[in-house]
């Protein structure tokens, strides 16, 4: 008995790895979240301080909007993705 292609069998790139490429996306996607959240986080303590000391706070308050401004992009991008349904396999 021979297969057509159409027959064959589930392709490789099929729907199935197709969500599970996307669910990895979203997953990337929180971890670049995070990464930004810490270091936004990180950013304004230190512009804090530096304002309350006196001491020149603009470097630090230009870094905590460019950091910012990429959390909120990746905020909108994230919005885009479907929500993860699974969780990362050890």
């Amino acid at each position: 008995m021979t297969q057509t292609p159409d027959s064959a069998g589930p392709s490789l790139g099929g729907p199935a790895k197709e969500q599970h490429s996307r669910v990895k996306s979203a997953e990337d996607f929180d971890l670049v979240i995070g990464f930004l959240g810490f270091w936004a986080l990180v950013l304004l303590v230190i512009t804090v301080a530096a304002e309350l000391t006196a001491q020149p706070a603009l470097g630090w308050a230009l870094g905590l909007l460019a950091v910012l401004l990429a959390l909120w992009g990746m905020l909108r991008l994230r919005r885009r993705l479907p929500a993860r349904t699974s969780r990362r396999i050890r």
